[in-house]
Formats: C-alpha cells, sequence, structure tokens
C-alpha cells in the first residue's frame, strides 16, 4: 500500500440518496469546483424518497455533472489523480451508482479510488473554509437521516457519544411539517414559517434533557406538536407559532447536548454538520452560547451542510494521501459504523 501524497485533484461522487454532488478538490488549491443535483421536484409527488426513481436519476444526471464539473475546474480526466465515491451508508442502488462510475473511470485512468463514508464527508466539511477546526473536537452531526455526537480526537478516529433513539432531527422537522399540511421537502419550509411566529404561545419540552446522557429523542416532541395542532383552530398564524414552537424545542434540545458533550470531553471547539446545520436558529444559538461560554463553533457554508460532492472529495483526499488505498472491488454498505473507519496517519 503506497504511502505517497496524491499530487493530483481528487473527484468525489456523493449519490447516497436523492442529491448528485460532484466535486473536485486539491490538497494544496483547495476546492476547485462543485456542481449538485438535487432530486426534490421528482420525489415531491410521493412525499418521499422512492429509492428506484433516485437510482435512475442518479445514472442520467451522474456523467453529465462529471463532467461539468471538470469543465468548471479547468481539467479533464487525465489531470484527476484519484477518485472518491461515496460508499455508505445510504440507499443501496443509488450508493452502486456512484461506486460503480467512480471504480469504472479510477481503472479506466490507472489512479487509486476509495469509498467514503458518508458522515465522515459531513464531519469534514467544515475544512473547506478558510477558518476551520483542528481536532480534538466535538462534532454535532444533524440530518434527515441522524442525530449524533461524536468525540473528534484526530481525522480519522472517532468516538460516538450520543445517537438518536427514534427520529433523527431531520427527520421530525419533516415529519412535523408533513403532519401540518405543509409540502415535501418540509423541513426547511417549516423552518422559514417559525420565522414568522409568535414565540412562546406554545411551548413543547426538550426531550431527555432531564436526564443525564447524550443521546437525543424526538418522536415524543413529534406527537406534542400534533397534539397542540389538532386541538388549535389550525389557521395560518396558528401554524406559524406551532412551528416556532417545534423549532424552539428542538434548537434548545441539541444546544444543552452539545454543552453537555464539551463539558463531558473538555474540548474547546464544535463542529456542526449535516443539513439541520444550515438552520438558522440553531446557528444563531450556538454562537451566542460559544462567545458566552468561551468555545469555538465552526459551521461549514449552508450549500456543504447538505448533502454534496466536495465534503466527499475532500475526505477521499485525505483518505488516499494517507496511503488508504482500496482493491478495484465495488463495495457499498447502506449500513457502516463510523467507529469502525481507520485512523489517517499522515499530516494533514
Amino acid at each position: 500500500m503506497s504511502d505517497q501524497p496524491i499530487a493530483k485533484p481528487v473527484l468525489g461522487i456523493e449519490s447516497s440518496c436523492d442529491e448528485t454532488g460532484v466535486a473536485v478538490y486539491d490538497l494544496e488549491r483547495g476546492l476547485l469546483a462543485h456542481r449538485l443535483y438535487s432530486q426534490v421536484r421528482l420525489h415531491a409527488e410521493y412525499g418521499g424518497v422512492v429509492p428506484e426513481l433516485a437510482s435512475r436519476d442518479h445514472v442520467r444526471k451522474l456523467l453529465p455533472l462529471v463532467r461539468e464539473t471538470l469543465a468548471a475546474a479547468g481539467l479533464d480526466v487525465a489531470g484527476l489523480g484519484g477518485v472518491a465515491y461515496t460508499a455508505g451508508p445510504g440507499l443501496i442502488g443509488a450508493l452502486l451508482v456512484g461506486a460503480a462510475a467512480a471504480r469504472a473511470l479510477a481503472w479506466s485512468l490507472e489512479v487509486p479510488a476509495i469509498g467514503v463514508h458518508h458522515m465522515e464527508g459531513h464531519l469534514l466539511a467544515p475544512l473547506l473554509e478558510a477558518e476551520a477546526p483542528q481536532a480534538p473536537f466535538v462534532a454535532l452531526l444533524v440530518s434527515g437521516g441522524h442525530s449524533m455526537l461524536i468525540a473528534v480526537d484526530a481525522i480519522g478516529s472517532y468516538r460516538l457519544l450520543g445517537d438518536t433513539l427514534d427520529d433523527a432531527a431531520g427527520e421530525a422537522f419533516d415529519k412535523t411539517a408533513k403532519l401540518m399540511g405543509l409540502p415535501y421537502p418540509g423541513g426547511p419550509q417549516l423552518a422559514r414559517l417559525a420565522e414568522q411566529g409568535q414565540s412562546g404561545r406554545f411551548r413543547f419540552s426538550r426531550p431527555m434533557t432531564d436526564r443525564p446522557g447524550l443521546d437525543f429523542s424526538f418522536s415524543g416532541l413529534k406527537t406534542q406538536v400534533l397534539l397542540a395542532w389538532q386541538n388549535s383552530d389550525q389557521s395560518d398564524a396558528t401554524r406559524a407559532d406551532v412551528a416556532r414552537g417545534f423549532e424552539e424545542a428542538m434548537v434548545d434540545t441539541l444546544r444543552i447536548k452539545c454543552l453537555r458533550a464539551l463539558e463531558a470531553t473538555g474540548a474547546k471547539s464544535l463542529v456542526i454538520a449535516g443539513g439541520v446545520g444550515a438552520n438558522r436558529r440553531l446557528r444563531a444559538q450556538l454562537a451566542e452560547a460559544a462567545s458566552r461560554q468561551g468555545f469555538r463553533v465552526f459551521f461549514p457554508r449552508p450549500e456543504f451542510c447538505t448533502d454534496n460532492g466536495a465534503m466527499i472529495a475532500l475526505a477521499g483526499a485525505l483518505r488516499l494521501q494517507a496511503g488508504q488505498l482500496e482493491s478495484n472491488a465495488i463495495k457499498v454498505f447502506p449500513r457502516w459504523d463510523l467507529e469502525s473507519l481507520s485512523p489517517l496517519h499522515a499530516a494533514v
């Protein structure tokens, strides 16, 4: 296994669910180009992601996006030093589309390819920014499928501190929006609606904050919102007020757990990653807490909170630089434990 640094840019491919992301990342020059195609319109008719349709749409969009991204970076395929792709977790059909394309391209170019853990990509997304965190730090990873607190002892070395026992934060956003009649995808729409709502009219519990521990549970909060909505006048103003109460409860819960994790680990830096990391109220509250309590908080820009190729290209480039090469076998993992990853040994 070679430990020579990758001297050329790395192409990153993300296809774990309903977004096709492609990017080119260079370890010395940074992000050279990235493109993203969302399948939101395709799945809106069904009120959620249809796996088979997602896979077919990745097949249709991936190669044109690769060409477009390489052109934006001023490269052709011969200028690539490696290919990274999301190998899991995710929808198996969608993952296979990206994996097969990446492996075929790498094989044809005689360059290395590596499968990247989707969650590691999110964790490392803040490294795409000019002001980047340095390990050790605590990471809050909140998305449609995950709500996790992770101790990042070093890049590639992760310890799970807390996980969700039921709905993930993003999933709770989407389901709550749906039960109040908001169209798919409801989470971002609920957050926008909450900005118009009156604070304090509806106050919901902060789940699992009245006991020790760092795990999450949002199913009960969702039920509280449902009952409050069903017993209300269901006017537009009330919908906004309920949304405001839900978002405040969610954000406050995440804030409390983050502060507990920092105290438990002694870390002085907090990273927020994943789709819910783009939430304005969450960002504002954690920035205020950081200023008040003397820790640093890092956010990727909103476009890198959701699934994207840039985070996969970056994570892949770091692992390829560390000499973590793989065989040509096409392998994907619908489920994949983040703690099982190998640590990086090369300096980054």
